[in-house]
């Protein structure tokens, strides 16, 4: 392709990340890739994710519409407009250290900061409590610990779902809704991807194991989820 405005490709060079340079490579192929294209050729199964790698870089992606090899409409990313080059992300995502881990572990414990659920350490994944993507590289260095979370993968994968989906995060990027967040700050937020809730999680073990699959038994019976069966036995 010849037709890529030369800010796009200067930063596009800089960017190492495997995910984001296969994006990037793809799009300068071929104009654009589709998330039929990420998933078959590549192997990402969430494919905005890959998308919000590149953006993660400072460079802009536009979101469209292409047919797929059935014909339906499925999305497309390609470049956008360059003056909308986001500087405050030129530094890229970094690399979290060890160090790093073992001094959220030493505040916060072995366990997930989401669903309190323990785990090892190794099944941690450290996230910034406020999006790259919000914050670039304002987001936090490690030199302020306090500004990351650890994570279950399951749950890591959620927030990542949630963010993406946030109005805050697609429009005017503004950190302090996400300071007020579920997902960044489970332990004292007034609304979760702006969404005006609260969130409870509960995890049963031991003999509590049993408590969860009478409940089980019951919502299927009744056809109730039991998360409504809970909320149901609380207003009792």
């Amino acid at each position: 392709m010849t037709n890529i405005d030369p800010r796009i490709l200067a930063l596009a060079e800089k960017v190492t990340a495997k995910r984001a340079r296969i994006v990037i490579d793809h799009i300068i192929a071929h104009g654009y890739v589709s998330t039929e294209e990420l998933k078959e050729i590549y192997g990402y199964d969430h494919p905005p994710r890959a998308a919000r790698d590149v953006r993660e870089n400072g460079i802009p992606l536009e979101t469209f519409k292409v047919l797929d090899k059935q014909g339906r409409k499925i999305g497309a990313y390609r470049f956008g407009d360059p003056s909308k080059i986001e500087g405050h992300k030129l530094a890229g995502r970094q690399t979290f250290s060890k160090g790093l881990k073992n001094k959220l572990i030493e505040m916060y414990g072995e366990k997930c900061a989401v669903s309190g659920i323990p785990f090892e350490g190794r099944y941690l994944q450290i996230d910034h409590r406020i999006p790259y993507e919000v914050a670039g590289d304002d987001a936090a260095g490690e030199n302020a610990p306090d500004r990351f979370m650890l994570l279950s993968g399951s749950a890591q994968r959620q927030k990542s779902w949630e963010c993406e989906k946030c109005p805050n995060l697609r429009g005017s990027k503004d950190q302090s809704v996400c300071s007020s967040c579920y997902w960044a700050y489970p332990e004292n937020y007034t609304h979760a991807a702006t969404r005006p809730i609260r969130v409870l999680n509960l995890g049963f073990s031991g003999q509590d194991v049993d408590i969860y699959d009478h409940l089980s038994e019951e919502s299927k019976r009744t056809g109730i989820s039991i998360q409504d069966l809970v909320i149901q036995r609380l207003k009792v």
